[in-house]
């Protein structure tokens, strides 16, 4: 059994994350729950920063915080001194409200509305990424409305595919994310953004898929973006001063993932981006980076109570929680594969083979197919590791069932970051009965 960050088995053999008996809290706050281990997400954020520090390589570590979005891991990536990878209005006005300095923030998405940019505008967002052309116009009309001006960085396809599920590659040609880099469209946008008053190019961004284990594909990319970065000083005098390679850093989420450390990616960038800048005489860029998954993914665990259960002769057994694709969407999505343990016995033996089943309505609500666990009884508490990025963020009321609440473990202590929802919760938005009538709400 693997455990993460400062996980542990305690004096009486149950799970403890940054130094909290997970029996007691889901006593305390109910199940689900997702308890995040904020000890590692400091030490990963760290790691990373560092890397880049040792090779004296100026750097900007953005948090894609599509990943996992709060006031509280606002604040954390605040206190680290991370920059922020935002996708939408409701990101940024998230972050503006927790206090991150808008400074030090990215605006990025594939179609970002006037009145999202307008509002980037406004706060005075540190960049913007351009998507699209449409979006490129929409920056232009804002910009010479606006005092400041803006800095942007391009969005490129550079044509890598990095070996993960279709679902979640991004970085081949055929993307809804930005211009391609080897058809025209990467040049075109240079010559309307650089053309226009208030606006700044940095450079190049380009973000080429998820859960990403080795370094090859990152070195790939590089070349091809400083390819395009050489041509351009070389046909107008343009200079990037910024080259973003993204995120996409895998974690660990089974025995059979074997992920590098944070260093091991951010060296091998650095080697790359070296070697080719020093090759073709050009000035080393800014290197910034998105680390999302790799921050927060293993450093969250969902607590569950076990409920019923039912077993198909010579097929298998379900085990079926109080929680499931409400909470943690990405098993039915797209095949994601965890862990899981008896939290409340750790000690035990784990093996007897369930399939773990939420409680949605639907057949494919199964959030791991084979878990080996002790006896499990109705009441035991479940622990489902890793799932940190992408659960509470593409939660859902389907089948009206409340998201959980959602709490950070350190040093022994524990603070709830967002509540529970509630039943009250479910229908507030809802038009009360006495104003729907037959042509709809009055």
């Amino acid at each position: 059994m693997h455990l993460y960050g400062t996980q542990k088995i305690n004096s009486k053999g149950r799970l403890e994350i940054g130094g909290t008996d997970t029996v007691a809290l889901a006593g305390i706050y109910g199940t689900p729950l997702i308890v995040y281990d904020t000890e590692l997400i400091r030490s990963r954020a760290r790691a990373f920063k560092e890397a880049f520090a040792e090779e004296g390589v100026p750097a900007q570590v953005a948090y894609a915080s599509k990943a996992f979005s709060c006031l509280a891991i606002y604040r954390l990536a605040e206190e680290e001194g991370l920059s922020l990878d935002v996708v939408s209005g409701g990101e940024l006005f998230t972050a503006i409200r927790a206090g991150f300095p808008a400074e030090r923030i990215h605006f990025h998405g594939n179609n970002k509305s006037r009145e999202e940019l307008r509002m980037a505008f406004d706060e005075g967002v540190g960049c913007i990424v351009a998507d699209n052309f449409l979006e490129i116009g929409l920056i232009g009309e804002l910009a010479r409305n606006h005092s400041e001006p803006m800095d942007v960085l391009i969005r490129v396809t550079p044509g890598i595919e990095a070996h993960t599920h279709d679902y979640i590659t991004t970085g081949q040609e055929d993307s809804k994310f930005g211009f391609d880099l080897n058809n025209g469209q990467a040049d075109e946008a240079l010559r309307l953004l650089t053309g226009m008053p208030g606006v700044r190019v940095l450079g190049l961004h380009c973000h080429i898929g998820s859960q990403i284990f080795d370094t090859e594909a990152f070195g790939l990319a590089a070349e091809s973006l400083i390819r395009k970065m050489d041509a351009w000083k070389k046909e107008s005098g343009f200079v990037c001063t910024v080259l973003n390679l993204g995120g996409g850093f895998g974690i660990r989420y089974t025995e059979d993932d074997h992920p590098l450390e944070p260093q091991e990616y951010v060296r091998s960038m650095i080697r790359t981006v070296k070697r080719m800048t020093e090759e073709a005489g050009y000035p080393l860029p800014e290197i910034w980076i998105e680390p999302g998954r790799s921050l927060v993914g293993d450093a969250g665990t969902t607590l569950y109570t076990a409920g019923s259960t039912k077993t198909v002769p010579d097929v298998r057994t379900y085990l079926a929680v109080d929680g499931g694709m409400s909470d943690n969407i990405r098993p039915a999505l797209y095949g994601a594969e965890y862990s899981a343990a008896l939290a409340s016995r750790m000690d035990a033996a784990h093996d007897v083979r369930y399939t773990i089943a939420g409680k949605c309505c639907e057949s494919g609500d199964k959030l791991i197919e084979e878990a080996c666990l002790p006896e499990t009884e109705e009441g035991d508490l479940i622990a489902v590791f890793c799932t940190g990025a992408y659960g509470y963020a593409m939660a859902s009321n389907y089948n009206r069932l409340p998201r959980p609440a959602v709490v950070f473990a350190e040093n022994g202590e524990h603070r709830p970051v967002i509540r529970r929802e509630t039943y009250e919760d479910l229908i507030r938005l809802d038009a009360e009965p006495a104003n729907v009538g037959k042509e709809g709400i009055r």
